[in-house]
């Protein structure tokens, strides 16, 4: 039992050799600095909703091709219930969440998981570091815009004097309704809305392919279920991209695509993180000095 015991000890010595907590913080800073810096200065940074636009009508065409295109129905739904379904509750989900359990799930695995770690960790980064090269290449209007007058709007594009005639700040005008979707946040209140005046202007409102919300709960959930014991647990974690699906519809942050973007992010991410992540080096078993 003792030499398991210290065998067990040895490997889980060996696996979290090299790995320093503040090595850690500074890894996800500066990737999460590049992230941010980097997907803020394209999309909605060239203010021209155009491209963004044009982009979303491809997005939704596609869904209908597939007779999926259902998000604004979902949405309508949803909000016609008693108390608009408590969106709000939904809307402070979509801001806290991906960032709260993403963390912790790091953390977690980091302190009781180094087996996984260095893996799962660099995953983590460079799924974040594709996403930022698909804002670049593909800014994409997200729903709750596109029946915005506001200068991010659609309906600067398809109907510009209606937009020009909205009054400032206004989140609807006549003629600004082509799509039926409705901005959660901005309208019944939550944890940021992204049209507010100054954060608009540091935040690219287009980067919406591929979802972040949904490749970082993914993530999470697949590092939750390896650390939580119990089914009931290991359930939540399941469940948690699914909440997040759930979630990025009802807010019109996301088209469902969105979600299918940053699933493939998170496969490529995973197998690049294969290739690059060295393994932890064995150690040679030491030889025994006791007589036989």
């Amino acid at each position: 039992m003792l030499i398991v015991m210290a065998a067990s000890d040895t490997e889980e010595r060996d696996e979290r050799a090299g790995l320093r907590w503040w090595k850690e913080v500074l890894l996800g800073i500066g990737v999460y600095v590049v992230y941010s810096l980097v997907r803020n200065q394209f999309g909605s940074a060239g203010g021209d909703p155009g491209p963004a636009y044009g982009h979303a009508v491809d997005i939704i065409e596609i869904e209908k091709t597939l007779h999926l295109y259902f998000e604004a129905h979902v949405q309508q739904w949803y909000l016609d219930l008693p108390a608009h379904g408590f969106i709000r509750l939904w809307n402070v989900y979509y801001g806290i969440a991906h960032f709260l359990v993403t963390l912790i799930a790091l953390v977690w695995m980091f302190r009781r998981d180094p087996r996984r770690h260095r893996l799962l960790r660099n995953t983590l980064a460079l799924t974040t570091c594709l996403a930022v090269v698909g804002f670049a290449i593909y800014s994409l209007m997200p729903p709750r815009l596109l029946d915005d007058p506001g200068r991010y709007g659609g309906c600067q594009v398809y109907a510009p004097e209606a937009a020009e005639a909205a009054p400032a700040g206004a989140l609807s005008a006549p003629g600004c309704d082509k799509y039926g979707f409705v901005d959660t946040v901005a309208k019944y209140g939550g944890w940021i809305s992204f049209g507010n005046e100054g954060y608009e202007d540091v935040s690219n409102q287009y980067a919406a392919m591929p979802s972040m919300h949904i490749g970082w709960s993914t993530w999470s959930a697949i590092v939750l279920v390896g650390l939580f014991q119990r089914r009931w647990t290991k359930g939540l974690a399941i469940a948690y991209p699914v909440l997040t699906l759930v979630c990025i519809v009802l807010t019109a942050n996301h088209y469902w695509l969105d979600g299918v973007g940053g699933l493939v992010c998170l496969a490529i991410g995973y197998g690049l993180a294969r290739v690059v992540t060295r393994p932890v080096p064995a150690r040679a078993p030491a030889e025994s000095t006791s007589p036989t």
